[in-house]
């Protein structure tokens, strides 16, 4: 295996007046188990900078949050992963775009998963989560993650965007993949990227009349492009952007929710007692586990922070998970606390850049979490297994013990 480092070119200066932390963001081990790391990096500084990636990263919230307030000096468009390759299949996508084209490529991406557009399918939604909750109070245990968090949203994506059902039991695999080649050139990435011609392949042949449902999410991108919206060409990556948007985040969203529940019965006592808390109690739930952990921006000119000057064209690292349990702008912020109502929280980003799925996610974890708020369902849950992926922090499995 050749050295990752070697993979990335050297286009940051080393800084004079930053901290510098000999920390691998991407090892195994931090993947694992990254909050001790997180507040070493807070502690060090509100911007430290990584050798081993040849990048600067905002560990802390209150830097996170005005660099994605400001698209304009940290851009994405020339990427938000480290490893070039891996950038270079999203190029043209709503998370790796800037204005004017970010703004024509979201909207078309955000039009179907507006508040609007999500109310028309919610009580299509409640009635699968229904379904689903009835399913597992049946058998009385399950797997969290196989048997409920991933089973969820896949049916509603799939439905939404209306992919045909050849090739669904593959698409989490191609997501995780996905969420892989964002990082840097280690084992993973590389990993990933021999999966992207089945990926590639898989989307082409969705552009064969009826393949995709009329009047679906996926639908409507081709019916763009042919009036002249978009080029024939961004509608593969578009394609991957709704799967991306909708997928991986619930899943982990709903899997941690379960987790932390299970683990804080006297927080899902409240819930149970106050279903109006749901939705509070879901912020809390990413703030403390967020679905996506770090993402990166490139400076589009030198900036100035807290007195290092981060130079044009660095990589800049925003590491959202940390920010979201930021002493400094969190109480107690390890707490799990569902009147928290964490206003603000890193989970979905902020700014132009903001999860375009986060509407339909809230709709499909506040869903579930209700079904079995209503019907009065214990949680135990054993020790979970965490998954492993260079972005996305998640589960890989727990066991739950239900009854009402």
């Amino acid at each position: 295996m050749p050295d990752s480092n070697a993979l990335q070119p050297l286009t940051t200066p080393v800084p004079v007046s930053a901290p510098m932390a000999d920390v691998d963001l991407y090892a195994d081990e931090v993947l694992l188990d990254p909050y001790a790391v997180y507040s070493e990096l807070r502690e060090a500084g509100p911007i430290v900078y990584l050798p081993r990636h040849r990048a600067y990263a905002l560990p802390r919230y209150a830097e996170v949050r005005r660099a994605l307030e400001d698209h304009e000096t940290f851009i994405s468009g020339k990427g938000v992963g480290l490893y070039e390759p891996g950038n270079a299949t999203r190029r043209g996508t709503p998370i790796a775009s800037d204005p004017p084209l970010h703004s024509r490529v979201r909207g078309i991406v955000g039009e179907r998963l507006s508040l609007r557009s999500v109310r028309q399918v919610q009580p299509e939604i409640e009635a699968k989560a229904a379904a689903l909750v009835d399913a597992v109070l049946q058998r009385g245990s399950f797997d969290a993650v196989s048997d409920f968090a991933r089973v969820f949203p896949l049916m509603v994506m799939a439905d939404l965007i209306g992919l045909p059902e050849d090739g669904r039991d593959k698409i989490l695999g191609w997501a995780d993949a996905g969420f892989n080649m964002f990082g840097p050139g280690n084992a993973r990435t590389l990993s990933a990227m021999e999966r992207f011609p089945e990926v590639a392949a898989y989307i082409r042949s969705l552009e064969a009349p009826g393949r995709l449902r009329p009047g679906s999410m996926g639908a409507a991108i081709y019916e763009a492009a042919e009036r002249g919206e978009l080029s024939p060409s961004q509608c593969g990556p578009l394609m991957v952007s709704y799967l991306m948007a909708g997928l991986d985040t619930t899943i982990n969203a709903i899997s941690a929710a379960l987790l932390l529940f299970g683990r804080h019965p006297d927080q899902w006592a409240r819930v149970c007692a106050n279903p109006k808390l749901l939705p509070t109690a879901f912020n809390e739930v990413i703030r403390l586990e967020s679905p996506i952990q770090t993402l990166r921006r490139v400076a589009a000119r030198d900036v100035q922070i807290e007195g290092v000057t981060i130079p044009e064209g660095a990589s800049v690292l925003m590491m959202y998970g940390s920010a979201n349990r930021d002493e400094r702008q969190w109480r107690e912020p390890t707490t799990f606390d569902v009147a928290r109502n964490p206003v603000g929280h890193m989970a979905f980003g902020v700014g132009i850049h903001g999860c375009p799925g986060q509407i339909l996610a809230r709709l499909e974890t506040v869903s579930l979490l209700a079904c079995l708020a209503r019907k009065g369902a214990v949680l135990e849950v054993g020790e979970p297994v965490w998954h492993i992926n260079n972005v996305v922090r998640g589960l890989e499995s727990l066991s739950v013990r239900i009854r009402t």
